[in-house]
């Protein structure tokens, strides 16, 4: 029995979500049905966070156990044949350890959030960012998000129905950067709660849009209110990009 690590990238738009669900597509499900088709296992993917519907990834890792042996040439390749016509591409299959996990062994985790900041609608990256038709202020975007980083009971911008048993959590990166229309967020921390990173997005999209001062963030944090933070971000904009374990 070998262990395979999986790096993954996946435009989340067919799909429920990573997670295997009764009502449509997942990339869990997909990923299950492409290892079957390869070698007839059945196996259970599991992978290093669980992206909600829409969500993209560029750096998503994965595990799974296959009984016979293979060269990781052969996973990738074979698994990404039986994937197609679905928008998910092993990057890249190694061989891990018998003990290691996705999830549980991840130290950090980099999401990037993309607002596309015009008023022409979107051609290409339609359904890939969040289209915002009023100018915003990348760099009192990137002055609100500084309030964020650390340690902080972070319940304001948890979704209510987040599993997690503590709303504490360490924010490591935050920066807001403007390249041209384009405005990027870019973020990074150990583990993220339900929704946290969209509840960011959206906030600050206040901020860029001078609906709120870049204090407010601050104040929005410090209140531990769901009811302070600002309308949830839609989840096109969102990519899983890097997940990093201990050397």
């Amino acid at each position: 029995m070998t262990r395979w690590k999986l790096t993954l990238e996946y435009d989340g738009r067919p799909f429920v979500g990573w997670q295997r669900q009764a009502n449509g597509p997942s990339v869990q499900g997909v990923l299950e049905e492409a290892v079957h088709g390869f070698c007839g296992e059945r196996v259970t993917v599991h992978g290093a966070g669980r992206t909600d519907a829409g969500v993209h990834a560029r750096g998503q890792v994965a595990h799974i156990d296959l009984a016979k042996d293979w060269s990781a040439k052969t996973v990738r390749d074979a698994i990404n044949a039986h994937l197609r016509p679905h928008p998910v591409a092993v990057l890249k299959a190694e061989e891990a350890a018998g003990d290691f996990e996705a999830r549980f062994h991840a130290i950090r985790r980099a999401y990037r959030y993309v607002f596309v900041n015009r008023r022409a609608p979107l051609t290409f990256e339609a359904g890939l960012a969040w289209q915002v038709a009023v100018d915003l202020d990348a760099a009192a975007m990137h002055r609100g998000a500084q309030f964020l980083l650390g340690r902080h009971d972070f319940t304001t911008f948890r979704a209510a129905q987040c599993q997690a048993k503590s709303p504490v959590r360490t924010l490591d990166e935050i920066a807001v950067t403007r390249e041209g229309e384009r405005i990027v967020m870019d973020v990074a921390a150990r583990s993220f709660l339900h929704s946290q990173v969209r509840a960011f997005a959206g906030s600050l999209k206040l901020v860029g849009e001078g609906r709120w001062p870049p204090e407010e963030i601050g104040a929005a944090l410090a209140a531990a209110d769901r009811a302070r933070c600002g309308p949830v971000a839609p989840p096109d904009g969102l990519y899983l990009m890097q997940v990093d374990y201990p050397a």
